[in-house]
């Protein structure tokens, strides 16, 4: 029996999902405790970010249940562009959080708050920060895998998180000295959330939009067309279209005019099979006279 690679990635996903949910509603638990006991705003606001991660990673199973599903009538080419739609999701619930992160910490300054912590407030934080890198690391790897953005894009989300616990973590030890601490490490942790926003928006909207192949793959696709026809096809007007993990790619190739209809139509199928066995793309290609 083949080896499923859809099935597999799926599960891979699924198994980040969840791990992710249930270690990011323990840590939400403990860390919004200890914000609650110390009065500190930058510690809610990091609980509620970190609760916020489980919410992508919900989105994260949404996006690997339906990306999944066969193509149909309505979408020939599959729902793989479902994983790039929960990437730019996480995107977006990340820039709120960031915003109203902001929000509060400028008004934590204006009113001249400061918070006293505890023992019990740095090690929830060293934990989080250690819990969290840890949780990035495995969706990075995850992602890496699989090929799947909202994998890479919750990895962020982890990361994330872990920069602003250990800023804060860092904080506390200063909190005792400056009185304003607690305010520029909200602001601090939220142009780090923004960052991460926006590099997780702009990965999906690029691919979703359409990108440009990279000269990597167009030398292969050159040197498949060049061992197949023994000739340079003069290969030009290269386009891919990415549905998660099928990608559909069409350009032209140039044969001599004498070239029959029969010959130039079995060259083209045979760079189409070996781009396909190559490169896993379905290659579609348009013949031209040279």
């Amino acid at each position: 029996m083949p080896f499923d690679t859809n099935f597999s990635n799926k599960k891979l996903a699924y198994l980040q999902g969840w791990f992710s949910i249930v270690c990011n509603g323990l840590l939400f638990i403990f860390k919004y405790w200890a914000g609650v006991t110390t009065g500190s705003l930058a510690l809610m606001a990091d609980a509620w970010h970190t609760l916020s991660d489980s919410i992508s990673s919900i989105v994260v199973l949404i996006g690997a249940k339906v990306s999944s599903k066969p193509p149909d009538k309505e979408h020939p080419f599959g729902h793989g562009r479902a994983e790039l739609v929960a990437a730019i999701i996480i995107g977006a619930i990340l820039g709120l959080i960031g915003f109203e992160f902001g929000k509060d910490s400028i008004a934590s300054l204006l009113d001249h708050n400061s918070v006293v912590f505890g023992s019990f407030a740095i090690w929830i934080t060293a934990i989080s920060v250690v819990v969290k890198e840890a949780l990035a690391q495995f969706s990075f790897w995850a992602g890496k895998k699989s090929g799947n953005p909202s994998l890479k894009a919750d990895g962020w989300h982890h990361r994330s998180d872990a920069i602003s616990s250990f800023i804060i973590l860092a904080g506390i030890f200063a909190g005792k000295y400056y009185w304003w601490i607690d305010g520029v490490l909200g602001l601090i942790v939220s142009l780090l959330i923004f960052y991460a926003a926006y590099e997780i928006i702009k990965e999906g909207t690029d691919k979703l939009l359409g990108e440009k192949p990279d000269n990597d793959l167009l030398d292969d696709l050159k040197t498949i067309a060049l061992e197949v026809s023994g000739m340079d096809t003069h290969l030009h007007h290269v386009h891919l279209h990415r549905y998660g993990e099928h990608i559909e790619l069409t350009m032209h190739i140039m044969l001599p005019k004498q070239t029959t209809l029969e010959n130039a139509h079995e060259i083209a199928d045979k760079i189409e099979l070996e781009i396909l066995n190559r490169l896993n793309i379905e290659a579609t290609i348009h013949m031209e006279p040279i």
